[in-house]
């Protein structure tokens, strides 16, 4: 029976974990801290060793499945090795270039490595693909303008004078905010430098409306394709990006001039010392609850005539157990491990599920982890 090998226990892994071992799987999880992992997971008693890539390598056999939730410069090192051992990989994180180029080594060797399986990515590419599956058996007609939005955020339960709170360390977020995004507006590419170049507003359908702040994240692009758009249409908008507390611009106005005041690499260090200071000022408490928010909407229309408009819309906050941002990263990698098991996941180097069956598996799941998922008809409303 495949043995299932789980790298790192950081905050977003120990829901994922739990599931697994409740389950009754067998499974070893590898940690360079043994004691803080066994503190994280007292109550269940797994197999806890210290990690190190010699050990892992020994102990992975043909078929085994292998999770990293190391951070993205340790996927394709790992993923390598699972070649090396005939082995099955996982991970929640976007899949690099890198990643993609082991595609034939994984198909070859009939193996599976599936990425973008957390929340954003993961949760947002079912609800996308639910939604263009329904548009397309719901509108015959090609000659078709589309927008879609795709907005994702992790923001505190309840708001404080920043307007966000951290969970992890704050350096991924400030470097974040220095990556330029590409999306479709009006039509036509529309590149922007920094994300506050960016920010509008966005009122997110839930049962009580509400106002968030929003902006393009990465490069959108490449999913027109991975959700499968029909060539013939013509996008009029496409973003996926990041949704933020209403004021949050504001309250970051100081920490955006400074960032487009540094140069790099010399400005790391600083870039450091916000992140170690905004770590002591805003974490969260322990018990403080966080959020996620996430709406997706794709709508279609032809001579200005809307034909199809519905946004998938999921609202959840943490409880005495666990974060929903951990519930709704690692609850659906443990679910995609569960997939690689039953043989559901096809072979070679893969992103989130796209058949409509494992869509409806996926958004079963996720409901069962968040207080509020809906699927809005705005047509129906109107």
């Amino acid at each position: 029976m495949p043995h299932i090998h789980w790298v790192g226990t950081g905050l977003s892994a120990i829901p994922g974990i739990k599931q697994l071992i409740k389950n009754g799987h067998n499974i070893t999880i590898w940690n360079r801290t043994v004691e803080k992992a066994k503190l994280s997971l007292k109550d269940l008693n797994p197999e806890i060793l210290e990690f190190s890539i010699e050990a892992l390598t020994l102990s992975l056999e043909a078929n085994d499945i292998l999770i990293s939730m190391l951070p993205g410069d340790w996927h394709v090192p790992l993923a390598k090795i699972c070649l090396q051992k005939r082995a099955n990989f996982v991970s929640s994180s976007y899949i690099a270039p890198e990643m993609l180029q082991l595609n034939t080594d994984f198909k070859n060797a009939n193996l599976a490595c599936i990425n973008e399986v957390g929340l954003d990515p993961g949760i947002d590419h079912s609800m996308a693909h639910f939604l263009v599956n329904d548009l397309k058996k719901s509108v015959r007609n090609k000659d078709i303008s589309i927008d879609f939005i795709s907005y994702c955020g992790g923001v505190p339960k309840i708001p404080n004078p920043f307007r966000y709170k951290f969970s992890w360390s704050p350096a991924g977020v400030l470097k974040a905010l220095k990556s330029p995004s590409k999306s479709i507006k009006n039509g036509e590419v529309w590149n922007v430098d920094r994300p506050w170049d960016a920010i509008t507003r966005y009122t997110a359908p839930l049962p009580e409306p509400e106002e968030f702040e929003v902006y393009p994240n990465r490069d959108s692009l490449p999913f027109i394709k991975q959700y499968h758009f029909d060539p013939d249409w013509q996008i009029n908008q496409f973003v996926r990006g990041t949704l933020r507390l209403d004021g949050w611009a504001k309250a970051w106005s100081n920490v955006f001039a400074e960032i487009e005041s540094l140069s790099f690499p010399d400005g790391d260090a600083r870039l450091q010392e916000m992140s170690d200071e905004f770590w002591a000022a805003n974490a969260y408490e322990e018990n403080e609850p966080d959020r996620v928010i996430l709406c997706v909407s794709l709508s279609a229309e032809s001579n200005s005539q809307k034909l199809y408009h519905k946004s998938y819309v999921l609202d959840a906050w943490g409880n005495h157990e666990s974060s929903a941002m951990a519930r709704l990263v690692s609850i659906p990698v443990a679910t995609a491990v569960e997939a690689i098991k039953n043989g559901d996941i096809k072979s070679g180097v893969t992103s989130a599920p796209d058949t409509p069956d494992l869509v409806e598996r996926w958004m079963k799941m996720v409901n069962s982890l968040s207080q509020h998922l809906e699927i809005i008809d705005h047509l129906q409303q109107n």
